[in-house]
């Protein structure tokens, strides 16, 4: 598995960027990116279960089965993904599953400033999805940028 590193520096207090980033209607907008109808289902606390999802052009729902595996509030959140989702079934136990997962999604909140913030991800991944996300990551984080600073 690769480790793949992402970073940004958001005009924005750590509170709004962390809010901004897990909020359901924001998280929305900036993972788009991703998959246009991005969004997740769960909570964000330690221990919690979470679903991020998208809807298919025939309205089946697909994506990632994870579970948030430490929060720490306006600092770190480490998202473990566990299994992917098809149709709506979860799936933890296939080959093309176990080949990756578990898998570690970690955010780090660095306030540099009253009014500054540095976010940095870091993703393990396998080396199909490198150049994807190499492309992804960096608009997302744009977007993000831009609603936490509008």
């Amino acid at each position: 598995m690769l480790i793949l590193n992402f970073q940004i520096v958001i005009e924005a207090s750590v509170q709004k960027v962390w809010n901004t980033m897990i909020n359901q209607e924001t998280y929305k907008q900036w993972t788009r990116v991703f998959q246009p109808t991005s969004y997740y289902e769960g909570n964000w606390e330690q221990g919690s279960e979470i679903k991020f999802l998208a809807h298919s052009d025939n309205g089946t729902q697909s994506g990632m089965y994870s579970r948030i595996k430490e929060n720490k509030l306006y600092q770190y959140i480490s998202i473990q993904h566990l299994g992917m989702i098809s149709n709506g079934i979860v799936d933890t136990t296939s080959e093309s599953v176990t080949k990756w997962a578990p898998s570690l999604e970690n955010y780090r909140f660095n306030q540099l400033s009253e009014n500054q913030t540095e976010l940095k991800i870091e993703m393990e991944m396998l080396e199909e999805y490198k150049e994807m996300f190499d492309k992804l990551w960096p608009k997302a984080l744009l977007e993000l940028k831009n609603l936490c600073e509008s």
